[in-house]
């Protein structure tokens, strides 16, 4: 079971650096969208998908190996958790203590993901909301008022003033 449990620190470990790379790409995305970089951020998303894809090659290693440790010591696979092994390894507290850094810094690195990506979802939806304000100010901008022309049963012909081309600074 040794084996098993000093294969599963070092999968926690590997997922941690997918989380740390992760990580560095979401602060490169904030620098991406505030700048507007549409062609950067493609790139970095493709580069986001290759490290999520390895994520979860990863997190099923995880989970086959908490099933394979919880068949040793004979519990239930559906309840066995890192942090429940945790537990189990009171005789154990040098690898207690190695599963639960492992698992600290994991949990540590993923809240600091979702705090970025957070962030950057605000950024995004700021940027869809001026980006919609300038849709509709060029709407408008090329749009002219109606003017007051009633036809013989008064009612409005909705005619649009045109612009003239006069330039006052001529």
């Amino acid at each position: 079971m040794a084996s098993l449990v000093e294969e599963l620190v070092s999968v926690l470990e590997k997922e941690k650096k997918i989380y740390e790379n992760l990580i560095g790409y979401a602060e490169q995305k904030t620098d991406i969208l505030i700048n507007g970089d549409v062609p950067g951020l493609e790139k970095l998303t493709s580069l986001e998908q290759l490290a999520s894809d390895e994520l979860i090659v990863q997190s099923n290693q995880q989970i086959q190996l908490l099933k394979d440790i919880a068949t040793v010591l004979g519990k239930t696979q559906e309840k066995m958790t890192v942090t429940l092994l945790i537990g189990l390894l009171d005789s154990q507290p040098q690898v207690q203590t190695r599963l639960t850094t492992a698992r600290d810094n994991l949990i540590n690195a993923a809240n600091k993901l979702q705090s970025l990506n957070e962030q950057n979802t605000v950024l995004i939806q700021q940027a869809i909301e001026l980006n919609e304000f300038d849709l509709t100010l060029f709407k408008s901008l090329r749009q002219a008022p109606e003017t007051a022309n009633y036809d013989k049963s008064a009612s409005n012909t909705g005619s649009l003033l045109g612009s003239s081309g006069f330039d006052a600074t001529s």
